[in-house]
C-alpha cells in the first residue's frame, strides 16, 4: 500500500523521448536561422517551460542577448521572441512522431503504479498542437496515462507555476496536495512539483539535465555514469526534490515505501 492517490508524470525526457532530444534540435536550429548558436547547456537550461517561455529565457541569457545585439543591431525584443517561436514550432512539429518512444521502465512502472490504485496523470512543455502529435503516438507505443494538460489548458502559464498539477488533482479526484506526485527530469519540474504542494521526484537517466542519449549514456564507463547520476541528483535536490530515482522501475517500490 502506499499513501498516494495519484502520479503526475512529465513527458519529453521523463516518460518518453530519452534524453528530451527533440525539442533541443528545434531550439538550435531555429535560433541559427537567426545567426545564433546557442550552447547544450543555454538550450537546456529552461527545459520544461512552456516553449514560448523557453526562447523568451534563452534570449535574455546574457551571452544570447548580446550575439543577438551584435548580429541584429539592438537588444531582444518580445516580437523577436515571436519571430524564433514561428521558425522552432513547425521544427518540432515535423519531428515529434519520431520522440514518443516510452523510456526504459516506464511502461511496467506504470502498470505496478496501477496495480497499486494509483491514477495516472501529466504536465508538459509542449503545446495542445505537439501533445496532439505525442499523445496518440506514445498511446501506440504502449504509453497512456490518464489525463494530460499542456499550459494551454491553464491560460498560458506553464512551469513552474502549480496550474497543470492543480487541474490534474481535480480531473483525477485526489483529495490531498499531499497525496499526489509529481515526477520529472527538468529543474522547472521540480519547481513545478514543489510550488504545487505535491511529493516531487526527479528521475537522471535520460533525463535533460543529464543531457546524454540512450547510446551515449550506455557507452560510458562504471565510473561515468556514476558521476553523470550524481551531478543530476545533486541538481534535482539542489531544486528541493523529495527524493531521487535514477530509473522509472524504481519508482512503484520508493512510492510503496513512504507511509
Amino acid at each position: 500500500m502506499t499513501r498516494f492517490e495519484a502520479v503526475i508524470f512529465d513527458w519529453a525526457g521523463t516518460t518518453v523521448d530519452y534524453g528530451c532530444f527533440a525539442p533541443v534540435r528545434a531550439f538550435q536550429e531555429a535560433f541559427k536561422e537567426f545567426g545564433i548558436e546557442p550552447t547544450m547547456d543555454e538550450t537546456r537550461k529552461p527545459m520544461g517551460m512552456l516553449k514560448h517561455d523557453h526562447i523568451n529565457t534563452m534570449l535574455h541569457m546574457n551571452r544570447i542577448a548580446r550575439a543577438w545585439e551584435d548580429a541584429h543591431g539592438s537588444a531582444p525584443t518580445d516580437a523577436d521572441v515571436d519571430a524564433v517561436y514561428s521558425h522552432f514550432e513547425p521544427k518540432l512539429l515535423s519531428i515529434l512522431d519520431g520522440f514518443a518512444d516510452p523510456k526504459p521502465g516506464v511502461i511496467d512502472a506504470v502498470a505496478a503504479l496501477r496495480a497499486m490504485g494509483l491514477k495516472i496523470g501529466s504536465t508538459t512543455g509542449y503545446t495542445d498542437k505537439m501533445m496532439e502529435i505525442v499523445v496518440p503516438k506514445a498511446a501506440e507505443n504502449g504509453y497512456a496515462p490518464d489525463f494530460w494538460i499542456s499550459p494551454d489548458g491553464t491560460n498560458g502559464f506553464g512551469r513552474p507555476y502549480p496550474y497543470m498539477v492543480f487541474r490534474n488533482l481535480e480531473k483525477l479526484g485526489v483529495t490531498d496536495v499531499r497525496k499526489a506526485v509529481k515526477v520529472g527530469d527538468t529543474l522547472s519540474d521540480i519547481r513545478e512539483g514543489k510550488n504545487a504542494g505535491v511529493f516531487t521526484v526527479g528521475v537522471t537517466e535520460g533525463s535533460s539535465q543529464m543531457a546524454l542519449s540512450e547510446d551515449e549514456f550506455n557507452a560510458l564507463s562504471e565510473a561515468d555514469k556514476a558521476a553523470a547520476r550524481s551531478a543530476a541528483r545533486d541538481a534535482f535536490v539542489n531544486a528541493g526534490a523529495d527524493a531521487v530515482i535514477d530509473t522509472m522501475a524504481e519508482l512503484p517500490t520508493l512510492l510503496a515505501q513512504i507511509a
